[in-house]
C-alpha cells in the first residue's frame, strides 16, 4: 500500500494544536495513546512507591527504574534499524500485546509479594518492549500529519504523556479509595492497552523507511552521523543527555525525595496529589509550546525554560513542608516539560523524514535513557546523604545549560526549511536517503 503524504490543513494556524488534530488518523493513535499511557502512568507511579515501602531504599527504587527505562538506552538503536526492516504495523501490534500481558503478570506478582528479583525481571521486560517499539512508532507518527503542523502533533504528544501522568495517579488514588488492590490497579493498566491497539488496527501506520550509506554493523552509526553533521541536532540530543543525567534525577527518585524531604507518606493520599500536581504542570507546560507559545522562538523558549526549571527546582529542594511543595512543584513540572518539548520540536522539525528511525533512538536514549542512569548514580548517594544537594547540584547544572544549548547563536542554513513537505522521496545528495513506503 502506497503512502501518500497528507494536505496540510488549512482552518487553523500551521503548527498549531488544532490543526494537528484536525487529522483522523493522527487524532485516533493520539486517544488511544492517551488512554494505554493513562494506565501506564498509573504503574509507573505506583510500582515505584510500592517497592520503596516494601524496602526504604531509594537505590532499589532507582535499579526498578531503570529496569523499565535502562533498555531505552541500550537498545533503542538497534530497535530504530528494526524498523527500517520490519513491516510497521503488525511489529507494533505485536508489541503492544506483549506489554500488555507483562503488566497481567506483573500484577500477580505483586498479589502474592513476591521475591524483588522476579518483580525487576519482568519489568524489564516491560522495558525491552518499549525501547523496540519507541524508534518504529515515532517513525510513524509525525508522517501523520504534514510537516507544517509537526509542531502542534510533537507538543500534542508531550501533552498527552503528562496529562497521562496527572490522570493515571488520580484514577489510581479514586480507585484505591472504593478498594482496589495495587494488583488489581495494574490488571486495569493491562486493558488499558486495548484503546492503543484498536486505534493501530482502524488507521494506515505509515512505513516510511530509510536506506542509508552505512552498511553492516555501521549502520548502527547512521543516527549519530547525522547528528554530527547537522549542529542543531548535536546540540538538542546533547543538552537533553546532560539535563536528564544530572537535572532530572529527582523524577525517578521522586517517592524518596518527597518521603525524605517532605516526611509524606508515599502510600498517603498527599504524594498522589502532590505527584499528579506536578505532572499537571507539566502537562501545562508541554501544551503552552503549541497553544499561547506558539508564536515565541522556540531557541528562545529553551534558554528560559532551563532558567525557570534551575529556579523552581532549587526551591523544591529547600522545602520541609507539603503545603508550598505543591505550587512549586506545579511550576517545576510546568518548566520541565515546557523545556522538554520545545528541545523535542526542533528536533523533530529539524529531521527529514527518512532520518527518524535513525535519529530519534537517539532522543529516546538521551530522554528517557539517560534519566535511569542517574538514578542508579545518585540514588546511593540520596540514602548516604540526602536528596537536597543532588537537586540543587540538578538546579545550578541547568543554569550552564541555559547558555550552552541558546540556538540563536547559530545560523539560518543550520536549521532545516520548515516548510518542506513529507516526500515519498528523499533527494538529499550527501546522505543519498531513499525511502520504501508501505502500509
Amino acid at each position: 500500500m502506497t503512502f501518500t503524504p497528507p494536505a496540510p490543513q488549512t482552518r487553523y494556524r500551521p503548527g498549531t494544536a488544532r490543526a494537528a488534530l484536525a487529522y483522523r488518523s493522527y487524532r485516533l493513535i493520539w486517544l488511544g495513546l492517551f488512554a494505554s499511557n493513562t494506565g501506564t502512568w498509573m504503574q509507573n507511579f505506583i510500582l515505584p512507591a510500592y517497592v520503596d515501602d516494601r524496602t526504604k531504599s531509594a537505590t532499589l527504587v532507582g535499579l526498578l527504574v531503570f529496569t523499565q527505562l535502562g533498555p531505552l538506552l541500550l537498545l533503542s538503536i538497534p530497535a530504530g534499524i528494526l524498523a527500517d526492516k520490519l513491516p510497521r504495523k503488525p511489529f507494533l501490534i505485536s508489541l503492544q500485546l506483549l506489554q500488555m500481558a507483562l503488566t497481567v503478570v506483573i500484577a500477580g506478582l505483586v498479589a502474592i509479594d513476591a521475591a524483588l528479583w522476579s518483580l525487576f525481571l519482568v519489568q524489564l521486560s516491560i522495558g525491552i518492549a518499549n525501547a523496540l517499539n519507541a524508534p518504529a512508532f515515532q517513525a510513524s507518527v509525525p508522517l501523520m500529519v504534514a510537516r507544517q503542523d509537526l509542531a502542534g502533533a510533537v507538543s500534542l504528544n508531550s501533552v498527552m504523556i503528562n496529562a497521562s501522568r496527572v490522570l493515571g495517579p488520580a484514577i489510581a488514588a479514586v480507585l484505591a479509595g472504593v478498594g482496589f488492590s495495587t494488583s488489581q490497579l495494574f490488571m486495569v493498566n493491562a486493558a488499558t492497552y486495548l484503546f492503543l491497539i484498536g486505534a493501530m488496527v482502524a488507521v494506515l501506520i505509515p512505513d516510511v523507511r530509510g536506506t542509508h550509506p552505512e552498511q553492516g554493523w555501521r549502520r548502527l552509526l547512521t543516527g549519530i552521523n547525522i547528528a554530527r553533521g547537522r549542529p542543531v541536532l548535536a546540540r538538542v540530543l546533547v543538552a537533553m543527555m546532560l539535563f536528564s543525567l544530572f537535572s532530572l534525577v529527582y523524577i525517578g527518585l521522586f517517592p524518596s525525595v518527597t518521603r525524605l524531604n517532605l516526611g509524606i507518606d508515599v502510600q498517603s493520599a498527599t504524594y498522589k496529589w502532590l505527584y499528579a500536581t506536578w505532572g499537571l504542570g507539566a502537562a501545562i507546560g508541554a501544551l503552552s509550546v503549541s497553544t499561547f507559545l506558539a508564536r515565541v522562538d522556540r531557541s528562545r523558549m529553551i534558554m528560559v525554560g532551563f532558567i525557570g526549571f534551575a529556579i523552581s527546582l532549587a526551591v523544591f529542594a529547600l522545602l520541609s513542608d507539603p503545603i508550598p511543595a505543591f505550587p512549586v512543584s506545579f511550576v517545576l513540572g510546568a518548566f520541565y516539560f515546557m523545556t522538554a518539548t520545545a528541545l523535542v520540536t526542533t528536533l523533530q522539525v529539524n529531521l527529514r523524514d527518512t532520518e527518524r528511525a535513525s535519529v530519534m533512538p537517539l532522543w529516546f536514549m538521551v530522554f528517557g535513557g539517560t534519566v535511569p542512569v542517574g538514578n542508579l548514580v545518585f540514588g546511593p548517594v540520596v540514602d548516604a546523604f540526602g536528596a537536597r544537594g543532588v537537586m540543587l547540584f540538578g538546579a545550578a547544572f541547568a543554569l550552564v545549560l541555559a547558555r550552552w544549548c541558546d540556538l540563536r547563536r547559530f545560523g539560518p542554513e543550520d536549521f532545516l526549511d520548515p516548510d518542506e513537505p513529507h516526500e515519498p522521496t528523499d533527494t538529499a545528495p550527501v546522505r543519498q536517503h531513499g525511502i520504501v513506503a508501505g502500509g
